[in-house]
């Protein structure tokens, strides 16, 4: 695996509050026991495998291939996942476009469980997730050559000093792709708790425009905007179980935890009303 190079910096940005909200505890053991009820060798598990719960955001696997089809990936990018998660979109690059992916996350849970689960399906040396804060990463500056966020920006207020921290770690010409939940109309009647935030104020989010701002703020020029919002009504649509279903053993659910149920209900409630919806957007260093 390629090596990037880190030094120490203060986290003192990090966000107990946001970390707490993400931590459920036992995550690992929780994923591993519903492997054992869906793959018949769990000593092949692949990411496939993993797609119903690896990918914590509005399309799953599908939104991964819509994003990163655009950036033309190759083995010899070196890539920056900014709060990733268990690892699951950072697998996903590295299995389908051969590039070394390294991710940072506040929550200590998921850096954990994103390198079991990356030795699992033998990636182990393609992804590394290191735990610490978006907005003072310990790299050194030009050490990345694409670097993407998929909901992460909801969490962060100031979202000129996080484009600008990531700016900073990308070489010159460097992609940023951003696929995160934005503003829409009358927000301020959005229902709460949501995936990403149990209250409001934990919960930061900018309408498309702000956010191009704040990316030409820090420097970028943009490439392309997107809304995905009648993708996400769509992908909601087929997932959401009926009342009294009972959710499959590896989903989402796992990591939202029991408030799974009404954080997702109401995200789909606040989407479907345009309260809020998913978007991209490619920007370049």
């Amino acid at each position: 695996m390629g090596i990037v190079t880190v030094t120490i910096r203060s986290l003192s940005f990090v966000s107990n509050e946001v970390a707490n909200h993400y931590t459920q505890g036992s995550l690992g053991d929780r994923i591993e026991a519903g492997l054992k009820q869906t793959v018949a060798d769990n000593s092949a598990v692949t990411i496939d495998d993993l797609a119903p719960v690896d990918e914590f955001h509005i399309g799953g696997r599908s939104a991964s291939v819509h994003l990163f089809d655009q950036l033309n990936l190759s083995p010899e990018d070196k890539v920056l996942d900014v709060g990733a998660g268990i690892g699951g979109t950072a697998r996903f690059v590295a299995q389908t476009y051969g590039s070394d992916v390294t991710g940072i996350d506040l929550t200590p849970e998921f850096c954990e469980v994103a390198d079991r689960l990356s030795n699992l399906v033998g990636l182990g040396d393609k992804v590394n997730v290191i735990e610490g804060s978006a907005l003072d990463m310990p790299f050194e500056d030009d050490s990345f050559s694409v670097a993407y966020m998929m909901h992460v920006g909801m969490n962060i207020e100031d979202k000129t000093a996080l484009y600008k921290e990531i700016r900073r770690v990308l070489k010159p010409g460097g992609i940023l792709a951003v696929y995160d939940v934005l503003q829409g109309p009358n927000f301020e009647q959005i229902t709460f708790p949501v995936p990403w935030a149990t209250v409001p104020e934990t919960s930061f989010l900018a309408t498309a425009d702000e956010m191009q701002k704040h990316l030409r703020n820090a420097g970028y020029s943009i490439d392309s905007v997107a809304d995905r919002t009648e993708f996400a009504k769509e992908f909601f649509a087929a997932i959401i179980p009926p009342p009294g279903g009972t959710p499959p053993p590896l989903g989402i659910h796992l990591i939202i935890g029991n408030e799974a149920p009404t954080k997702l209900k109401n995200m789909v409630v606040n989407i479907n009303a345009g309260l809020c919806g998913p978007w991209e957007i490619i920007a370049r260093k």
